[in-house]
């Protein structure tokens, strides 16, 4: 109980101080955190049927959340991610049948982008994005997809869950999800509005398109940043 009061207060701070977006949500259903503490997001799980797609993209060295998916739906799981460590890391786990991964982001267009990598060179997340941890003088070329050329690649017309932490990038590419006319149960966003000046402006704006398009905020994480949406089509 103190612990979740301590939190509470630090977000509140962290809000009144502009640090993050104030998010509230507009819809109460029952939802569970899927994946570890930094890699998780909050799922419905009643809206997520047995053999869903779900499509998850930045994976990063931590597939926590799309093996929660896997166990607790029996989801067939396509991961995206460009970064070099991620892929590395991927080909070493013994992943199962169902999980499927992709070496290319996704972009707002198909080609290839700079990709700065981080200062750190034991951190994973490189972004197109200009960062303080990133190091714009170290950066790569790495391929991207459009998501109508995903969709066209890999055939669906319908994902169950998006799950998405692209460094910065979804502010740019979540218009081009919504208008890419595929049916989509659930969105889980990692915001990363600390990477730009306009940053809370540019949430509140990807928010309202989201809302716009019958996606309605149904959880939140403790750190304010992992968004979950339902499709309110879902829930008549």
């Amino acid at each position: 109980m103190l612990h979740r009061v301590k939190v509470k207060l630090k977000q509140e701070l962290d809000i009144l101080r502009g640090r993050k977006s104030r998010i509230i949500k507009g819809v109460q259903v029952p939802h569970r955190w899927y994946g570890g503490l930094h890699a998780g997001f909050f799922v419905y799980p009643e809206r997520v049927g047995e053999n869903a797609f779900v499509y998850s993209f930045g994976t990063g060295e931590d597939v926590s959340f799309d093996m929660a998916m896997m166990k607790n739906h029996g989801c067939t799981i396509h991961a995206f991610d460009p970064t070099p460590k991620s892929i590395e890391w991927v080909a070493q786990q013994p992943l199962p049948p169902g999980f499927h991964f992709h070496p290319y982001g996704i972009g707002t267009e198909t080609g290839t982008v700079r990709f700065n990598l981080p200062v750190n060179e034991n951190h994973v997340s490189g972004s197109i994005v200009e960062y303080s941890h990133l190091d714009t003088h170290n950066s790569i070329e790495v391929p991207m997809r459009s998501f109508a050329d995903i969709l066209r690649e890999l055939g669906h017309d319908r994902i169950d869950v998006l799950k998405m932490d692209i460094e910065g990038s979804e502010y740019e590419v979540i218009p081009t999800i919504l208008d890419a006319g595929v049916e989509i149960g659930q969105i889980l966003v990692e915001i990363h509005e600390r990477y730009f000046p306009d940053g809370r402006e540019k949430t509140r704006k990807m928010l309202n398109q989201l809302n716009d398009n019958g996606f309605l905020v149904f959880g939140v994480s403790d750190s304010l940043e992992e968004i979950s949406l339902i499709n309110s089509a879902l829930l008549t």
